[in-house]
């Protein structure tokens, strides 16, 4: 996706990159990614701890995220073996910040998640992006997904990319 970071484009992007998601294609979704990019789902009573003091979730730099992306598309992955249907509902896309060719970004979500022989999961929350022009496209230089749940015990496993 060519860019100009109007609230528009990252909007569109958002929406790209939840159609990626929801249909499993992890390796294109990795090419959405800059050099740097770190994705990270905090605790849901510290979502603005540091990831270096603070338990989070998932706190991963990119090759913590190629290592998960891998170890999701692996058939001995019986965690996600078939891969769960997700389908992301992505709303309420606002500018945060500009800072030369970066792009704070929030937006709200809903995840559903659909699995065999367990009941419907929906994960309620907000993103965090930083978003940057990298050779004339926009990537994904940091991706945070904040839960809203007051316990996730009841959600099941975040097995898969939120």
């Amino acid at each position: 996706m060519t860019a100009s970071l109007t609230r528009q484009a990252a909007e569109d992007f958002l929406y790209h990159e939840a159609a990626l998601l929801d249909a499993w294609k992890l390796d294109e979704w990795l090419g959405l990614l800059a050099g740097d990019c770190v994705y990270r789902v905090p605790s849901n009573d510290a979502p603005d701890g540091d990831p270096s003091g603070t338990l989070y979730l998932i706190a991963d730099d990119l090759a913590r995220i190629r290592g998960r992306v891998a170890r999701l598309k692996d058939p001995q992955a019986h965690v996600e073996f078939p891969h769960s249907r997700t389908r992301r509902m992505i709303s309420n896309v606002r500018i945060l910040d500009r800072d030369g060719d970066e792009l704070s970004v929030e937006a709200n979500f809903v995840v559903y998640r659909f699995r065999r022989d367990e009941r419907v999961s929906a994960f309620v929350g907000r993103y965090r992006y930083r978003l940057r022009i990298v050779e004339g496209l926009v990537r994904i230089a940091s991706r945070e997904a904040i839960l809203d749940a007051e316990e996730l015990g009841s959600l099941g496993a975040v097995s898969f990319i939120l």
